[in-house]
C-alpha cells in the first residue's frame, strides 16, 4: 500500500495538532513528502524536526486558512520546492459547539470562515496546479456531524454538510483532469477540538463522551493513506468512520 504513497507531495492544512498532525507523521513514514500548514509555527517546526529526524521529508509553512493568499502561498511553496502537488488534505477546522440560543455569533462566523472558506481556498490554490498536471487528489475533512445533527451542533454540522456538498460538486467537475476527491468523516476522535468549546456545559459533556469512546488521530491518518494508496483509476469518494462504541 505504501508504494503508492512513497514520493508523493502531500500538503496538509491544520497540521500542527490532531488529525493533521497524525496524518503528517503517518504519511511521512510511508515515504511521502509532507508540506505542513498551520498558524502555530512553533508546533509545526517541532513536528517537521521529528519527521526529518526519523528519515522523512517535511516542510513547515505558516498558514491561516481564512487568508486566501496564505493558502495559495502554502500550495505554491510545495510546487516550487518539490515540483508539484499530488495530494491536498484540506483538514483545518474548528468545532466550538453551542446551542443556537446562546447566540455565539462570533463563533458562528469563525466556523464559516475556517470550515467552509478554508476548504474553498484550498481548492482554489490546488486546482490550477492539478489541472496543469492532469492529476491530483483533494482530501477534505468533514465529520459524522456532516451527516447527522445533534444538540449544540447546528452551525458546526451546517459547515460540515456544506463541505460535503462542495466536495461532491468538485468531484463531478474535475473528471476531465483526472483529479480524485475524498471526504473523510470522523466520529469521536481524541483531539484538541473540544478545547475550543466556550460553553462549559457543552464542553464537559462532549469531553466526557469522547474521553470514554474516542479513538486516536492515527485512525484518520490510516483512512487518508488508504484513499491515497488506491490505483489511479480508483476514486474513494467518502469514508465515514467512528469508534466501535459510538452510537450517533
Amino acid at each position: 500500500m505504501t508504494d503508492r504513497i512513497k514520493d508523493k507531495v502531500v500538503v496538509i492544512t491544520g497540521a500542527s495538532s490532531g488529525l493533521g498532525e497524525g496524518a503528517a507523521r503517518h504519511l511521512a513514514a510511508c515515504g511521502a513528502t509532507v508540506v505542513l500548514g498551520a498558524r502555530r509555527t512553533g508546533r509545526l517546526e517541532t513536528l517537521v524536526a521529528e519527521i526529518v529526524a526519523a528519515g522523512g521529508q517535511a516542510l513547515a509553512v505558516q498558514t491561516d486558512v481564512t487568508d486566501r493568499a496564505a493558502v495559495a502561498n502554502l500550495v505554491d511553496t510545495a510546487v516550487q520546492r518539490f515540483g508539484g502537488i499530488d495530494v491536498l488534505i484540506n483538514n483545518a477546522g474548528i468545532m466550538p459547539l453551542s446551542a443556537l440560543e446562546s447566540l455565539k455569533v462570533d463563533e458562528w462566523d469563525r466556523m464559516v470562515d475556517v470550515n467552509i472558506k478554508g476548504v474553498l481556498y484550498g481548492i482554489a490554490a490546488a486546482l490550477p496546479h492539478m489541472k496543469a498536471q492532469k492529476s491530483g487528489q483533494v482530501i477534505t475533512t468533514s465529520s459524522v456531524a456532516g451527516h447527522v445533527v445533534f444538540p449544540a451542533s447546528a452551525v458546526y454540522s451546517g459547515t460540515k454538510f456544506a463541505v460535503r456538498a462542495i466536495c461532491e460538486g468538485f468531484r463531478q467537475e474535475v473528471k476531465d483532469y483526472n483529479i480524485r476527491t475524498t471526504i473523510l468523516c470522523p466520529g469521536a476522535v481524541k483531539t484538541e477540538l473540544l478545547e475550543q468549546i466556550s460553553d462549559e456545559g457543552v464542553r464537559s459533556a462532549n469531553s466526557d463522551y469522547v474521553g470514554k469512546v474516542g479513538i486516536s488521530a492515527d485512525s484518520f491518518a490510516r483512512m487518508a493513506a488508504f484513499a491515497i494508496s488506491q490505483p489511479d483509476d480508483v476514486d474513494v469518494n467518502e469514508i465515514i468512520f467512528r469508534p466501535t462504541a459510538q452510537q450517533l
